[in-house]
């Protein structure tokens, strides 16, 4: 072919031609995915618009290839003048030559490294919008497949068809050497039909999704959901890996010896894309690779066509009879599994059996080991090999200091006297009052790390898949299935925990274990979630109180066992005085017991309406008064000796009183005869009896003219009077 400026005219209008293409591609998959809201659709798109940096080169290259023929042309026939008459060089002329050596030094690398730029930008967009898709603090939307699929197939893959025959176009042209820079321009449309296909190919497995049921969606949820979130990390990693080819394609031509009258290849002239422009190529280069290994021409043989004859043949037997394979299952006894068709479960769950099935991809299986017990830690998950044996009192280790806390009922005020005091007098130390049955609103804190044991259910794995998806965040160590089982054991775990005491929780009974009851809950609370998983066991390797506070359990323990010493102390000595004082401590219960009832009766009759009620209650007091005096009285106690002293007291009151009395009334006939006379002898009687041992003495008369007093002053003489020997000082 000749080379001119028509031949680079023509391929500056293909290029054109393929720079409107690709917008147009553009276009279409945006427009449609944002009509339609399909997230890959619009992600495909940001392929198609990094393209255009690599069309517009073209078109630039191509245009300027052709002014430096035309310049060429216009040198070659003639010599060329300045205005001073001086002849031009060829060098020196040629301007549109030197610019096109720049373009392809400087613009070209130029262009090749934006279009790296933009597709390391996108890529790294879509990784970090994939990674906050869903977040509701984000509010960046969430991913989305389009509302007319059919549409959606029809139109990736027609731009994938019509995209792939273009780039055999262009790889057909750039055959010629005067158009090779048109392969770059037939890798970008092999790159739109490779992304196109995949979105077609995602929209086709959409369409053939079978939601007819909940467990059908739970299970395909992640299949279509997360079939078409692959197919955008793949249009990402896609997009990194041209970028990174363009990028060694630019450091290689830095170093790759120049050739004269060599066309140089851009950096953004993709290798790998342009073997699928031109897959004959790839044959090519397999023959040539076969005859350099052996030696001579094999290609030739007759063995080695008869070979490429019936390779077609031969590939697809392997891949019927590999396909056939799949339609085969061999299920363990100690394995389940069940058939998923277009991502929906069908037909039974198999266990030690073979499972029958339609080929790839129409069904698949799921095969699961449901006799393995797994593992799930209910609270942060740690990492307990380097932990030693923590006992109470001591801090938690450095690398163990995100620790799981549980709230529990604090212990009763009054529990701990209450289990440990018997009765004091026949009352219960709470009785009357609120004591132990008063609700106390104050919690404690536990350091528990529980782990659960389970397995899947015989003949359940169906509940087990559709209870939830195993899809994994990017940074949590748990599936989402495994997290709704941690959220419901958690649940019943707290809601146990917090309805037990603290001493419950550390101490449980041994007839009724924590751990049982806390598997029991847990199974309960999946049974009614009904997502077919068994509790084996649970297991708690840690339960004592936070960091230091174990401790002061100690110091509890020791306080508990001093208080009930004292307790025993004091029963001891309210039972020997009960014993004294009654005889018996049941007979002092007994009587304790009617003294509360003789006090009520007594209030009773007091707050009587009537005199009758008033008269039947204090008739029932003073009954229930008698029976206790004589409860008291036989058991011969202190009380009884008390109670006959009194009464022997009050007999002798009372015949001193009598004896008084009859003394008055013997002398009331003395009164009635001379009652002046009587007096005045009574009074007399009463001053010789109070004057008897008075030594200062003063005589009070009732009438001095009628009683004469015969008075003689004597004072007895001692016989140790010191006054009589002592020395009298005469007087001056």
């Amino acid at each position: 072919m000749r080379i001119d400026h028509h031949a680079y005219e023509r391929a500056t209008g293909v290029a054109a031609a393929g720079l409107f293409a690709q917008l147009a591609v553009a276009l279409l998959l945006l427009v449609f995915g944002k009509s339609t809201g399909d997230t890959t659709a619009v992600i495909a798109s940001g392929w198609a618009f990094a393209g255009l940096v690599v069309w517009l080169g073209l078109i630039l290259i191509f245009h300027q290839h052709r002014l430096e023929r035309l310049e060429s042309l216009e040198m070659d026939s003639g010599a060329r003048l300045d205005e001073g008459g001086r002849l031009f060089t060829s060098d020196e002329a040629r301007v549109a030559r030197k610019r096109l050596g720049l373009m392809h030094r400087a613009l070209m690398p130029t262009l090749s490294m934006l279009f790296v730029a933009v597709l390391v930008g996108l890529a790294i967009g879509i990784n970090w919008w994939m990674g906050k898709e869903g977040d509701p603090n984000a509010d960046l939307g969430t991913f989305t497949l389009s509302s007319a699929l059919g549409w959606q197939l029809a139109l990736a893959f027609s731009i994938s068809l019509l995209s792939f025959i273009f780039s055999r176009f262009l790889a057909g042209m750039a055959l010629q050497p005067a158009w090779a820079n048109l392969r770059g321009g037939a890798g970008i449309m092999v790159g739109n039909a490779l992304v196109a296909l995949a979105l077609g190919v995602g929209s086709a497995v959409e369409m053939l999704r079978d939601d007819s049921t909940a467990a059908a969606a739970a299970i395909t949820d992640a299949g279509a959901l997360g079939l078409m979130k692959a197919i955008v990390w793949g249009i990402a990693v896609f997009m990194v890996a041209v970028a990174i080819e363009t990028l060694l394609n630019f450091l290689l031509n830095l170093y790759r010896p120049r050739r004269a009258g060599e066309t140089p290849r851009p950096a953004f002239d993709s290798r790998v894309l342009s073997l699928f422009a031109a897959p004959d190529s790839i044959v090519r280069s397999i023959n040539e690779a076969v005859n350099y290994q052996f030696g001579f021409d094999i290609t030739s043989s007759w063995g080695y066509q008869l070979l490429l004859r019936n390779l077609v043949r031969l590939l697809g037997i392997g891949v019927a009879v590999v396909v056939a394979l799949t339609a085969l299952v061999i299920v363990e006894p100690q394995e389940q599994g069940m058939r998923l068709r277009f991502g929906a479960p069908v037909g039974e769950i198999y266990q030690g059996a073979p499972m029958v099935k339609l080929p790839w991809p129409i069904d698949t299986a799921i095969v699961l080991d449901v006799n393995r017990v797994r593992e799930l830690p209910l609270g942060v998950i740690k990492d307990t090999r380097n932990l030693g044996v923590i006992v109470w009192g001591e801090d938690t280790p450095e690398v163990d200091l995100n620790v799981n806390l549980f709230l529990v009922g604090a212990s009763g005020r009054n529990t701990t006297l209450g289990e440990a005091a018997p009765s004091l007098g026949g009352i219960a130390p709470g009785a009357g009052g609120a004591g132990d049955s008063q609700a106390t609103d104050q919690f404690a804190v536990v350091e528990a790390d529980i782990v659960l044991q389970y397995r899947v259910r015989d003949h359940q794995l169906d509940r087990f898949l559709a209870f939830s998806n195993d899809t994994a965040g990017r940074r949590s160590q748990l599936n989402m299935r495994e997290r709704a089982l941690k959220a419901l054991a958690l649940r019943e775990v707290t809601r146990a925990l917090s309805m037990r005491t603290l001493d419950e929780v550390l101490t449980p009974p041994s007839d009724k274990p924590l751990v049982d009851a806390l598997a029991q809950a847990i199974q309960l609370s999946f049974d009614e979630a009904n997502c077919g998983v068994e509790v084996v066991g649970l297991s708690i390797p840690r339960l004592r109180p936070p960091s230091k506070e174990g401790g002061k359990f100690e110091e509890l323990s020791i306080a508990r066992q001093n208080g009930r010493r004292q307790l025993e102390d004091m029963q001891s000595t309210i039972n020997t005085n009960m014993s004294l004082v009654v005889g018996d401590v049941a007979r002092a219960d007994e009587v304790v017991r009617g003294i509360g009832e003789l006090t009520t009766l007594e209030q009773q009759a007091n707050a009587a309406a009537t005199p009758a009620d008033r008269a039947v209650a204090r008739a029932s007091a003073d009954a229930l008064r008698a029976r206790l005096e004589q409860i008291v009285l036989e058991s011969r106690a202190q009380a009884a000796s008390v109670i006959s002293n009194a009464r022997a007291l009050r007999w002798t009151a009372l015949m001193d009183a009598q004896s008084i009395a009859q003394d008055v009334l013997g002398q009331a006939p003395l009164w009635n005869v001379d009652p002046q006379l009587y007096r005045t002898r009574r009074t007399m009687e009463a001053l010789s009896d109070s004057l008897a041992g008075v030594r200062v003495k003063y005589v009070l008369l009732p009438d001095a003219k009628s009683v004469r007093l015969d008075i003689e002053m004597q004072e007895p003489t001692s016989g140790l009077n010191l006054a009589d020997y002592l020395e009298k000082k005469p007087q001056e």
